[in-house]
């Protein structure tokens, strides 16, 4: 069983910065591609940031673009997000998961493994 764990979240003032981790372990796969999900209050789980097996591919969402950085580790099995210049509109519990190929248009359309998530405050 592929399992996630994720960390990091915290309370934070508008423009601060926080840097999530998702940690892999039980039968880990050779090649996958992680998704880091946000769902704020009242609102929708949307995709913020997906990343390649081996970290070629990423993608944002619009409104996260040159703020957040997503990467990978493989020798620790852990996938981070930086968040910088963090604003309220990025509250949220934070997830993530193993979704399709990164490079898909799609790619957050679907997850089969997730982790329990994170919660990030942005508030003054």
């Amino acid at each position: 069983q592929l399992q996630f764990v994720e960390s990091g979240g915290g309370l934070v003032q508008p423009g601060g910065s926080l840097r999530l981790s998702c940690a892999a372990s039980g039968f880990i796969p050779d090649l996958y591609a992680i998704g880091w999900f946000r769902q704020a209050p009242g609102k929708e789980r949307e995709g913020v940031s997906c990343i390649s097996s081996n970290g070629s591919r990423t993608k944002y969402l619009d409104s996260v673009k040159g703020r957040f950085t997503i990467s990978r580790d493989n020798a620790k099995n852990t996938v981070y997000l930086q968040m910088n210049s963090l604003k309220p509109e990025d509250t949220g519990v934070y997830y993530c998961a193993r979704v399709p190929l990164c490079g898909s248009s799609t790619w957050a359309a679907r997850g089969d493994y997730w982790g329990q998530g994170t919660q990030v405050t942005v508030s003054s």
